[in-house]
Order: C-alpha cells, then structure tokens, then sequence
C-alpha cells in the first residue's frame, strides 16, 4: 500500500470519536467484521489508527478505498463543513429519466476533460443523495486529497448542496459539469448556507412544516404566585396567551424549525415628506444592512411573542425567512421598506 494512502487513511480514522470508529468502520466494509475484532477500541486513537492501517496494508487499500472512507466520515459528520445551496434551472418542464451510470460518466468526463489531474469518487444513499468527493490538483501538481470539495445531489431535484472548495477558480468548472451531467441548462447559486446540512435541505425541499416533525417541549415546572387581584386581568391574561400561541402555530407550524445561524437584509427606504418643506432634495433611497445571528434563528425567532417580548404575529419580515432564502431570485418585492437579498451562512 502506498505511504500517501496509509497516512492518508491514519488521519481520518483519528478524526472520528472513538465511540463511533466501530460503527464508521463497519459502514466503510472494507475491512471483514473478523479483522475488525482484532482491534482494541480501548487504547489511545493513535495505536487504533496504526492497527486499521496495518489491516489495510494486509488488503492492500488504494485511494479509491480511502476516497469512500472520506466520504463517509463527512456523511456522518457533514456539520463540520460549511455548505451552500445550488439550483439549476431547465427551459422546459420536460422531465428525464435520471440514470446515476451515466450521471457519473458525464461528470467524471467533464471535469478531467478540463483538468487532468483530478480524482472523483461517488458513494450512493438510500435517500436517493449521491455524495461527490474531488479532490483538486493542477496542471502540474497531483490531487490534493486534504483539499478537497464535496456534492451532495439528489436525482430528479433541481438543488445541489456544495462545500466550500479551497480554489474558487475551480467553482465554475463544477458549476459546468454538474449542469452537464444532470442535463440542466443553468446553475445558480442560492443565498443559502450554513453547517446544518439537514436544515438546509428541510428548507429548499420544504419538509420542515410537515407534521412528522413534532417538537414536543419540556412543561415548565409551576411556581408559586401570588394571586391576581382583578379576574378580568387573569381572564385578559390566559386568552391573550391562547390567541398569541395559536398565532404563532399559525406562522411556525408544530416541527422544529430547520437550524439556521446568521440572517442579512439588505433594505431601501425612501424617506416621505412634505414637499413644501424640502426637507430632502435627494431622490436617493435610505439603504442599510440589517444582520441576525443565533446558535438557532428560527426556533429564537419563534419563542420571542410567547416570551413577551415581541408582538403576535412577528413581521413577515421575519417569518418569511426560510421563503426568501429559497426563492430568493425569484421574488422582486414592490413594497418601499423590504428585503433585497438573504444570505445564511
């Protein structure tokens, strides 16, 4: 086996949590469940690592083994990368259909045809994802195989979910052979990222709203109060509680929401004034940029009217969140103060 596989295969076995290498290895299959008992998962990740290398050294692994390895990991971890949503976009409505054989064959062919030194892995799951592995090189230099960029596709859908690649010189080449291959005539890139590979694909894919999703919150313990004095406050009280809970379940829905990070507007405002007083001669609109960053945007900006400290219903400003970032480019809002672009990384 070659050392730049073997010390390739030892760095990603020691970034995998010691309670999940097992489990990791067993997906991977390359190893027998027999070679796998011989390991102690007890002693220090280095020793563990050495023991998986030898074993592969016995079935002599090459990169394309280590290649499917990679991919796993990140399958299995994809909250490590940061990942940014791709539409593409057909002339017609025709729909074709999709053959993975020949998808691979496009795409493979795409990219060496323009760069010769590239290596391309693919690993099919069962929610119809194909995971893409590249690993990057120059016309000069062989694959980087620790620089690398990852695809994740789902056949017969128009999105594609893509790592942030370390040259972005090498973006428009993926842009092309991922048009190729899924016979498209366009790709654009949404104002859509984040960690959170999941929540984006719950949003452009619109299954976060569905009712399989519950969130079923701990109740809070009661604590002792003192009485309310007047009954019509305590009466005021509970049904202003129903009316902003049902409201908000009316705008969020019962599913967690998908879990964003950070949200931006960009908005533009034209001042109104009376034109007797002149107070602006300027026809310039007013622009400024508004930001929002949580650990979980949407499940804060949910909590925030039966917190008491917003109004019911929030603006659509706010609600409209998950909408905006999906079809962003298609929606030329009319009214004076709103939102011009999204972006959630």
């Amino acid at each position: 086996m070659d050392e730049i596989v073997a010390e390739y295969i030892r760095r990603t076995v020691l970034k995998i949590p010691r309670d999940e290498l097992l489990t990791v290895l067993q997906k991977w299959a390359f190893l027998s469940e027999t070679q796998l008992q011989t390991i102690n998962f007890r002693q220090v990740k280095d020793s563990i690592s050495q023991d998986v290398v030898q074993l592969c050294e016995e079935k002599s692994a090459d990169m394309k083994q280590a290649a499917v390895l990679d991919i796993i990991y990140n399958h299995t971890y994809p909250n490590k990368k940061i990942w940014s949503v791709y539409q593409m976009q057909k002339t017609g409505e025709e729909t074709e259909c999709f053959n993975l054989s020949d998808f691979k064959k496009k795409f493979k062919r795409r990219l060496q045809s323009a760069l010769k030194n590239v290596t391309v892995s693919f690993k099919e799951y069962e929610d119809n994802a194909i995971w893409i592995r590249i690993a990057w090189g120059t016309p000069f230099r062989k694959p980087n195989q620790y620089k690398t960029s990852y695809v994740v596709y789902h056949s017969q859908t128009p999105y594609v979910f893509v790592s942030a690649s370390v040259l972005k010189s090498n973006l428009p080449l993926l842009c092309q052979a991922l048009v190729v291959a899924c016979n498209y005539q366009d790709i654009r890139q949404m104002e859509l990222r984040g960690h959170c590979l999941d929540s984006l694909k719950d949003i452009v894919f619109k299954s976060y709203s569905q009712n399989f999703q519950t969130y079923c919150p701990r109740p809070l313990q009661e604590r002792k109060v003192a009485p309310e004095t007047d009954l019509r406050i305590s009466y005021e009280n509970i049904h202003e509680k129903e009316r902003i809970q049902r409201v908000n379940q009316e705008i969020f829905g019962d599913g967690l929401q998908p879990k964003l990070e950070f949200a931006q507007y960009k908005l533009e405002t034209r001042f109104k004034s009376d034109p007797k007083m002149d107070v602006l001669d300027k026809k310039e609109p007013f622009r400024c940029l508004v930001k929002f960053s949580s650990p979980h945007l949407l499940e804060s900006l949910k909590s925030l009217a039966p917190a008491g400290m917003a109004d019911a219903p929030l603006s659509p400003l706010l609600t409209c969140i998950p909408h905006k970032a999906r079809n962003y480019f298609k929606i030329k809002d009319k009214i004076s103060s709103s939102p011009e672009s999204f972006v959630s990384p």
